[in-house]
């Protein structure tokens, strides 16, 4: 049974920085990609970026490149996103997924299992 627990969201004001975590259980996850959406109120969940476990590559959404960055820690199987810059835009809540395979697919409906999401709010 995978499980995936996301922690780290809050409040922050424009500009700073958070650090979300994705601790995974339950499987061997050298053969997945991970992935990182987020919903906003009102809007479809969106891909904020993702990364193939065994090689660390990653892949980014436009709107984040350049402020967000996506790791792992093997030894704890947990993956992370840190956000630095953030803007108020970028408030929603933010869900940790994974599924197997090496492509980091980029469409909420490609990712078999999902974490319950963290909130992150931003104030300007």
């Amino acid at each position: 049974q995978v499980q995936l627990v996301e922690s780290g969201g809050g409040l922050v004001q424009a500009g700073g920085s958070l650090r979300l975590s994705c601790a995974a259980s339950g499987r061997t996850f050298s053969s997945y990609t991970m992935g990182w959406f987020r919903q906003a109120p009102g809007k479809e969940r969106e891909f904020v970026g993702g990364m193939r476990w065994s090689s660390g590559s990653t892949i980014y959404a436009d709107s984040v490149k350049g402020r967000f960055t996506i790791s792992r820690d093997n030894a704890k199987n947990t993956v992370y996103l840190q956000m630095n810059s953030l803007k108020p835009e970028d408030t929603a809540v933010y869900y940790c997924a994974a599924r197997p395979g090496r492509r980091i697919a980029g469409t909420r409906d490609e990712y078999n299992f999902w974490g319950q999401g963290t909130q992150v709010t931003v104030s300007s």
